[in-house]
């Protein structure tokens, strides 16, 4: 901009008309504001002039505009123009007229906030010390000093520790205000030493600290300054967090003491004092410890502090008379102006909160002291107090679902696991399922409230301790409009609620139908109700399904899409309810058919919705016809074509898909003649689309529609499936590729399977599936359902055995263009023989064996890939067909043995362990027999042996009691040798035998937990972690009084012996944490110091020209980090993480490479989890993190190195990312340092941000 154009401006900004004045400013705040503008020094004089001057114009437009000038000014000036500026203001504010005084100091904290950080250290020079004046001068009016307060928690939270030699000399003066008569000034002190605090040295820090406690200390004080004083205390603990853990033995003393004084003026003393206490159990949970017995017990004794109410409603009466309720509503409706107690029930009910989220390991404690309590305020008569109570309760909720995430719920395991571990302990679960009677009672009542915030809290008490019971509690449950998660991870505990429905049901339907009802509250209510109605049993709810399906039927016609959407899902769980079976249940259903019917038919036929609501309806069609439709026959010619016609619409043609599948299931058989034909076509078409969902949900919806109407479906149609079957089937998407085969057997299966389909099934998918069994890649559900193709193609399709037979043998056959075989491929063709040879009959399998014998008796040896398959494909059709017939097969298996190849002796082992499952009378005694005399075959016969030995655990079969005796000899005697690889398939056999004969293995691996041989000791402990499966097992019942005789030798003297019972009790941890619980206390101490480094472990190797450093105790450490990682997940509840962060896991953050990036899981996990604990000793976590970010491979290092340390990197990285997400991690320098060192370096911080964004 031209200077002549400028000066034009500043002309009409001095000039006398007020809008002249103000258009120049504006003029001038646009021309700042580009990145072009360049200023001279005379320009920069003449513009801070005349700004600074505009400041104090009369048209309080103007100045505000100049103000705003300010802003962009600030960086385009000089430093020397910013300080000039910076005293002029700073005069203006403290020596000027009154009426300018608040322009001023809006102009200085503006210039704060815009100078650049290398021009901060001149402007504090200057004004650091004249806002300390303005604070402190005598004869300064309570305005001026609160606007220097202003400025200088501006100033302190933004360059606080660029001004450090000033720390001291404005602590002091902020002390002093917080004994001023002006209740603004201490407020506007209390928010200024908070912001300072944070980068106060330790030494200043103690010193504010003392200072305060020693004015609470003063009794002669004023109530107003005490009461300060007490803010002041609360406000620095929530500004510098852990680091005011060290003054705690000082300070809460002081607080309880002021709580539970007995002057009925103290309730703000108390409640600040509860709020204090919140925040030290919030931001110093390790050294809070020894207070938060004594916390709990004053946060339930003011929970429920109410002087001057008392509460004459009788609890117990569960029937009131409508005068009853609004005696009850009058009498809530008391109020008090001058009545405080409220507040100190609030600050009690989020004391107590903090003291929930931070200490999991009293989360029983909590449950058998506080729960009740709880409970019983429900009753609370002021909301805000009441919400409160209900977000405290929340929090139990959520706790309990952390820490006992993962635990079992089955039927099952709950009756083994209550009888061993949750009564004993006080399982938190457990005392849960103790008070839902008293919850739902309580709630029951609170239902008939007005209040509609209550009540959606309410509904929300109720969902989140039904959703408790699968323990998958998240963030996102406790946001009121966030319910739409639950259906996706609530699975139901049986008949939890079965006994309080009656007395849920009014309040439900009053929620529905009450006209000043909400939409929030409708669809909790409906949420609720579609949770309930799914997990329970229908009888429990027939008795009310007229009160409860009127007005989940109207809210179906809502107008708010949401509420419909919901009232739609709820109609499904309705017509599930109504008639959950085709069998007679004493219960009729038909009054109900017609009015759910033509309430969604309704809904299915209006296009002009939303498309939530659209899919909804779709899905209840389809629940609709497949439930009623034997009652539904006139409507469905008019109703299943809208169905189809929902197909060819690309927004709901997936869930129509789907609806169509739900019907063809249908016991019912229901009539689709009207619409088949069109209905195939259109799913055929599907076939070739490139969604992947529709396509599944095609392949799935065919095949129910085949296997129920395959002989109403022409040839011509099942041609063309076929057809794009065969394209559907690759390794690349083996669900797709289950799916479609799948579809194929169903095909070959069904009755109109004719001699075209089947030449079509061989011309197109036999190929592909000759070139899918080649994969080694090939597993579960696709290996299942390859499996069933080729016993259909022998079964139904007239295809001929050998010839098939020959195409897999043949797949075996090493290519020049690829190879060999992958060995996962040949397991893969060998079950494939198997299932084939048995589909075509006892005399074609026999002759395969013959020929698979012959391959093992051509002794040649030039084609191993043939003896290979035939030694898989021997032992899997032994495992499913006795093969004692064939005399001496297994003497001609052994001979493999010989074999100097290890695949083949694998392959004849894995074959002499099936083909002894088929007929174990016959061939188990030879394999032992086998195992005494064959001392150089011993580790491959044992292999045989545990074929066997898993194979009957699984399938749950029991050997005769004189093999168990001779198996046990065996295993015992083999526990002692030298060779590791014996010992550990010795401790799989006698884990699996366990799962077996647990009464017989108990006892024996326990006497041998006392044996003089390390080995031993190791291989028994090991047995026990081979014999923990996830699924509940009667071992459970017996083992568990006997757990601690094992996993104490975690103590023991042999390193060998301690890493076995490490990986024993990570085993417990992950599968069947209720067993080892009530031992964890005495455990975690011998388990963290396996993580410490053991000099005693490490020894030097002498190579010759270099020496080698050998540290044994790696892989114990590795095990017993991971194995704290476990427990982290599924046994929080026990564990206090503050004792195990420092030193443990720092000592791991500066361990070996594999140790590092297992502790910043660790350190992720704990973040997550235990944001608190880890905020604590933040500082002390820092260093070793910026040491493994900052790590470089020496300049030889080889390639390997350099991937490695890279990996490192940004597993640290990952672990920093979950750090930055705890709120208050800002309150550690270091922590804010290391984020700063790296946004420097652009390569780490792109790094960074890729991994923040995954």
């Amino acid at each position: 901009m031209a200077n002549l154009q400028l000066s034009g401006i500043i002309e009409k900004m001095t000039g006398k008309d007020k809008d002249y004045r103000y258009m120049a400013t504006s003029d001038l705040l646009n021309e700042l504001n580009k990145d072009s503008f360049k200023l001279d020094v005379d320009l920069e004089m003449r513009l801070s002039s005349i700004i600074l001057q505009q400041l104090d114009d009369v048209a309080g437009d103007v100045s505000g505009l100049a103000v705003k000038c300010l802003a962009p000014l600030v960086k385009k000036v000089g430093e020397e123009r910013i300080v000039e500026m910076t005293n002029k203001l700073c005069d203006k504010l403290l020596h000027g007229k009154d009426q300018h005084r608040d322009t001023a100091s809006i102009a200085l904290r503006t210039v704060v906030a815009q100078v650049a950080p290398s021009l901060a250290p001149s402007i504090l020079v200057t004004l650091t010390p004249q806002m300390i004046g303005g604070i402190s001068g005598q004869g300064m009016s309570p305005g001026i000093k609160c606007e220097c307060l202003e400025i200088m928690c501006d100033v302190v939270q933004k360059y606080g520790s660029l001004m450090a030699d000033d720390h001291g000399k404005l602590l002091n003066t902020l002390l002093l205000q917080l004994d001023c008569n002006q209740a603004t000034v201490r407020k506007k002190t209390v928010t200024c030493i908070a912001s300072l605090a944070s980068s106060l040295s330790d030494d200043l820090l103690a010193k504010a600290t003392v200072q305060v406690v020693k004015n609470l200390s003063n009794r002669n004080a004023k109530s107003e300054i005490t009461r300060t004083n007490i803010q002041m205390i609360g406000a620095i603990s929530r500004a510098v967090g852990y680091r005011f853990g060290t003054h705690l033995g000082n300070t809460v003393p002081v607080l309880i003491n002021y709580c539970t004084s007995d002057s009925e003026n103290y309730e703000e003393l108390r409640e600040y004092s509860l709020q204090a206490l919140e925040s030290f159990l919030l931001r110093c949970p390790r050294d809070i410890s020894p207070y938060c017995d004594k916390i709990l017990n004053l946060t339930l004794e003011y929970i429920s502090y109410d002087p001057n109410f008392t509460d004459n409603m009788d609890e117990d009466t569960d029937d009131e008379t409508p005068e009853d309720e609004e005696d009850d509503e009058s009498a809530n409706e008391y109020t008090d102006d001058e009545d405080a107690s409220w507040k100190v029930r609030r600050a009690a009910a989020k004391c107590l909160a903090g003291l929930i989220v931070s200490r999991s390991e009293m989360i029983s404690k909590v449950y058998q002291e506080a729960c009740p309590k709880l409970i019983d305020r429900f009753k609370e008569r002021e909301e805000n107090v009441k919400m409160d109570v209900f977000n405290t309760f929340i929090d139990l909720l959520r706790q309990t679902g952390n820490v006992t995430k993962g635990q079992t719920d089955t039927d099952e395991s709950r009756q083994i696991f209550c009888t061993l571990s949750l009564h004993q302990d006080g399982c938190p679960k457990w005392l849960l399922k103790q008070e839902v009677s008293k919850i739902v009672k309580s709630i029951n009542r609170q239902l008939r409230e007005k209040s509609v915030k209550t009540k959606v809290r309410k509904y929300e008490i109720l969902l989140l301790v039904w959703f408790l019971f699968d323990i998958l509690v998240t963030p996102f449950l406790l946001q009121v409009g966030a319910f739409s998660v639950l259906r996706e991870l609530v699975v139901v505990l049986p008949d939890c609620l079965a006994d309080h429905i009656g007395s849920l049901v009014p309040g439900i339907e009053k929620a529905l139908n009450d006209k000043s009802s909400t939409s929030n509250l409708k669809i909790e209510a409906l949420v609720f109700t579609k949770l309930v109605l799914e997990s329970h049993a229908p009888p429990v709810f027939h008795p009310y399904i007229k009160a409860l399906s009127s007005p989940v039927l109207a809210a179906v016609g809502e107008r708010y899409y949401k509420v419909t959407a919901e009232a739609l899902r709820v109609c499904g769980e309705l017509v599930r309810v109504v008639r959950p079976s085709t069998q007679s249940m004493g219960f009729d259903f038909k009054p109900f058919v017609h009015p759910i019917y033509n309430a969604i038919m309704s809904r299915l036929t209006n296009q002009d919705q939303d498309q939530e609501v659209k899919e909804c309806a779709i899905t209840c069609m389809g629940l609709v016809i497949s439930t009623f439709g034997d009652e539904l026959r006139k409507e469905l010619p008019s109703c299943l074509p809208v169905l189809v016609d929902r197909m060819g619409n690309e927004i709901t043609r997936l869930t129509a898909v789907k609806a169509f599948s739900v019907i063809a299931t249908s016991p019912l058989h229901i009539d689709l003649s009207c619409v088949l034909v069109h209905l195939i076509a259109e799913l055929t078409g599907f076939l070739r689309k490139a969604n992947r969902v529709l396509r599944q949900a095609t392949l799935i919806t065919m095949n129910t529609l085949v296997t129920a109407y395959g002989d109403k479906i022409g040839s011509d149609a099942y041609e063309v499936i076929v057809v794009e079957l065969s394209s559907l089937i690759s390794v690349s998407d083996l669900h797709m590729t289950a799916l479609a085969l799948e579809l194929c057997c169903t095909l070959m299966t069904g009755k109109s399977c004719s001699e075209n389909i089947s030449l079509a099934v061989r011309n197109k998918v036999l190929p592909q599936a000759l070139t899918l069994v080649k994969s080694p890649l090939l597993q579960g559900q696709a290996l299942l359902a390859l499996q069933g193709f080729f016993e259909a193609l022998v079964y139904h399709a007239n295809t001929s055995f050998y010839t098939l037979l020959d195409s897999l043998l043949s797949c075996a056959k090493p290519s020049p263009q690829s190879g060999g075989v992958p060995k996962q491929a040949l397991y893969s063709i060998a079950q494939c023989v198997a299932v084939l040879c048995l589909a075509a009959g006892d005399q074609n399998c026999s002759s395969t064996v013959k020929m698979l014998t012959e391959i093992l008796k051509d002794d040649s040896g030039t084609n191993t890939a043939k003896q290979h398959l035939a030694l898989l494909s021997l032992g899997e059709i032994g495992r499913r067909k006795d093969l004692s017939a064939h005399a001496g097969i297994e003497t001609l298996v052994i001979e493999s043995f010989q074999s100097p190849f290890e695949e083949i002796k694998s392959a004849a082992s894995y074959a002499l362990g099936n083909i002894a499952v088929g007929n174990l009378p016959n061939y188990l005694p030879f394999i032992l027999n086998q195992i005494d005399n064959q001392q150089k075959k011993q580790y491959i016969l044992l292999h045989s042996l545990k074929e066997v030995i898993v194979r009957q655990s699984v399938d749950k079969a029991d050997f005769q009691n004189s093999s168990v005796e001779k198996i046990l000899a065996l295993l015992f005697n083999h526990c002692e040798s030298e060779e590791e690889g014996v010992r550990n398939v010795v401790a799989e056999c006698l884990g699996k035998m366990a799962l077996i004969e647990p009464e017989k293995l108990v006892p024996a691996l326990k006497v041998r937990t006392t044996s003089q041989a390390a080995f031993t000791r190791a291989t028994v402990v090991t047995a026990v972690k081979y014999s923990v499966v996830e699924r509940p097992e009667k071992l459970d019942e017996i083992i568990f009084p006997e757990i601690s005789s094992f996993l104490m030798l975690i103590k023991d003297g042999d390193r060998h012996v301690r890493r076995a019972a490490v990986s024993a009790l990570s085993t417990f941890a992950h599968y069947k944490p209720n067993l080892i619980k009530g031992l964890l206390p005495e455990l975690l101490p011998l388990l963290y110091d396996q993580t410490v480094i053991k000099k005693e472990l490490i020894r030097t190797v002498d190579l010759g020209p270099f020496k080698h450093v050998v540290d044994d105790g790696l892989e114990l450490r590795k095990a017993a980090f991971e194995c704290v990682f476990t427990l982290l997940d599924s046994c929080l509840d026990q564990l206090n993480p503050s004792s195990f962060i420092i030193p443990f896991l720092k000592s791991g953050l500066e361990d070996h490479y594999d140790l590092k990036m297992l502790c910043h899981l660790i350190l992720s996990l704990l973040a997550d989890k235990c944001p608190s604990a880890v905020l604590a000793v933040l500082d002390s976590l820092v260093e070793p993190l910026q040491k493994t970010k900052n790590f470089k491979p020496k300049q030889d290092a080889v390639k390997q190195e350099h991937d490695r340390n890279e990996d490192m990197i940004r597993s640290a990285l990952r672990a920093i990312s979950s750090l930055d997400r705890i709120s208050g991690v800002d309150y550690s320098h270091k922590f804010k340092s290391l984020m700063a060192d790296m946004k420097r370096s652009e390569q780490l911080w792109g790094k960074y941000q890729t991994i923040r964004n995954e």
